[in-house]
């Protein structure tokens, strides 16, 4: 699938850098990191398949995902690319590099591990789903009418950034929402890579310290297969670590970028 996508910055004899977003997503989420790096390198931020502005699939797992991304560099012509993915951008970004280690010549993982986990957005898209775009005149309607559902003001305003007008100003969701809704066990889950799939390049595992995604008993699963895998906490940062602390966040890719070697 062709994915939409941002440029930011240019090629400078250095590495490009390619930003996934996460589940509800889009580039727009990563356009105040991809600001700080712009001067330095290429960032490339795609919007994942039925998400922004991107194609919409039926198909809804990480190997098409990955599969995906890996046209997407080919497309840019991306230069050894370090691939940062948070959440669900985390796994995309974790199989692109299982099945071709050769196209990542770095790897970040933001806040989240290579597991299943139990499925907590079920209820958000059925309300997404649920809500009478038809009857909406205003944002802050869509916005009352999903507040039962989705009692979080932040969530809401992070799931209503996905609601927008066409051209005749109807509402409509730029996400897929059926398609989301219909896939979400593939994308809590994490299926089994390829038999003796692993990415031996350097792999940073970043993970806020108010969240809960990544546990020490995820650890050996990691090492299994990311061996040079290390790992770094930002405090009073919850999942959205780029968001809640994106000074933080932007040293600690800029060191991981640093230490990566000639070029990077």
């Amino acid at each position: 699938m062709e994915l939409d996508y941002r440029v930011f910055g240019r090629s400078g004899g250095r590495c490009d850098l390619v930003l996934l977003h996460g589940l509800f997503g889009s580039s727009a989420n990563w356009q105040s990191i991809a600001r700080r790096f712009e001067g330095e390198r290429r960032v490339i931020v795609p919007d994942l398949r039925n998400h922004g502005r991107s194609p919409h699939s039926d198909t809804m797992d990480y190997p098409a995902m990955a599969a995906d991304v890996r046209g997407l560099l080919g497309e840019v012509g991306a230069s050894c690319p370090y691939v940062v993915g948070h959440s669900m951008g985390g796994k995309v970004a974790m199989r692109l590099a299982l099945e071709q280690p050769e196209a990542v010549a770095g790897l970040m993982v933001v806040d989240i591990a290579p597991v299943a986990y139990p499925n907590r957005f079920g209820g958000i898209l059925r309300a997404m789903a649920d809500l009478p775009l038809e009857q909406i005149g205003r944002r802050s309607d869509a916005d009352a009418r999903l507040a039962e559902a989705v009692p979080s003001a932040p969530v809401r305003a992070y799931l209503l950034q996905n609601l927008d007008r066409d051209a005749e100003r109807r509402w409509y969701w730029r996400l897929n929402v059926e398609a989301l809704g219909a896939r979400i066990d593939d994308i809590m889950g994490f299926p089994e890579p390829p038999a003796g799939a692993r990415y031996e390049g350097p792999a940073r595992f970043v993970y806020g310290g108010d969240s809960d995604y990544l546990q020490p008993e995820h650890a050996g699963l990691i090492r299994r297969w990311f061996p040079n895998a290390t790992s770094t906490g930002i405090p009073n940062a919850g999942h959205w670590v780029y968001a809640d602390r994106p000074s933080a966040f932007a040293g600690v890719l800029r060191n991981f970028l640093s230490s990566g070697g000639l070029g990077a």
